[in-house]
């Protein structure tokens, strides 16, 4: 008997097929929860951050909802930006990350095309909390 026992053969293909299963799910291991990173901020750091992405200049590159001009084509659309799943194809998509990245992109991502801002932290955080709340107007 060269093919092994029954439970033998049973225990081989249940762990070849958790292992495709796994395999098949790695890639989604980045994608962002939709549910569990859902974030619903303040409307007084959203209403700030409005304010900071218009005296920043953030239109000028970017495409961003309730700012009516500029509307930039350089830099990425902002619209959904609470359904990204990574900032900048590699980083979590969360407030702490994003309102660095938003400062200082080539300090948080080396490469980046992003100009270091000329902005606060706290207006960082501000805009942040804006462009999280785009989905939620």
């Amino acid at each position: 008997m060269g093919m092994g026992s029954v439970e033998h053969r049973h225990r081989n293909w249940k762990a070849i097929v958790t292992g495709v299963a796994l395999a098949a799910c790695a890639p989604l291991a980045g994608c962002k929860d939709p549910v569990e990173t859902r974030r619903e901020p303040a409307t007084g750091p959203k209403d700030r951050g409005l304010a900071a992405i218009k005296r920043a200049g953030c239109g000028s590159c970017h495409e961003i909802p309730g700012l009516d001009w500029p509307s930039g084509r350089l830099g990425p659309s902002l619209e959904g930006f609470d359904d990204v799943g990574l900032i900048a194809g590699q980083l979590p998509n969360r407030p702490d990350v994003l309102a660095a990245f938003i400062r200082n992109a080539p300090s948080v991502r080396e490469g980046s095309s992003m100009p270091p801002m000329p902005i606060s932290e706290a207006e960082a955080a501000d805009i942040a909390a804006y462009l999280y709340g785009l989905d939620h107007d």
